[in-house]
């Protein structure tokens, strides 16, 4: 299995994480949680997390993602999720987490959304 990939880049004063692969035990383990945590020392307050190239996440995939979520708010930050691909939506939905996080089409709907 191929290796998890990121990318960081900015849209306008936002800060977006885009992920490719799957976040799953072994593939990605920690890897989410310590890149926000990296974007939230750097003084970003407006963060994007891009799960449009995300074919599937398991429980700890999940984990990393309400781990970031939880240290973003901790910091005093806003984390937002992009591109949500059918199977990670279908797993915010049956664990009602999309009552946590809010999520948009696009890396663009949701900088625009802060």
């Amino acid at each position: 299995m191929a290796a998890l990939k990121t990318r960081i880049y900015d849209v306008g004063p936002v800060r977006a994480l885009e992920i490719s692969g799957s976040i799953t035990m072994g593939e990605g383990d920690l890897t989410v949680r310590h890149l926000i945590k990296g974007i939230l020392a750097e003084g970003h307050t407006k963060i994007v997390v891009d799960l449009s190239n995300v074919p599937s996440m398991d429980s700890t995939g999940l984990g990393e993602l309400v781990s970031a979520y939880t240290s973003a708010k901790h910091g005093g930050a806003v984390l937002k999720l992009a591109g949500l691909t059918r199977k990670v939506k279908d797993i915010l939905t049956i664990t009602r987490l999309t009552s946590v996080f809010e999520s948009y089409d696009t890396v663009d709907e949701a900088a625009k959304s802060f």
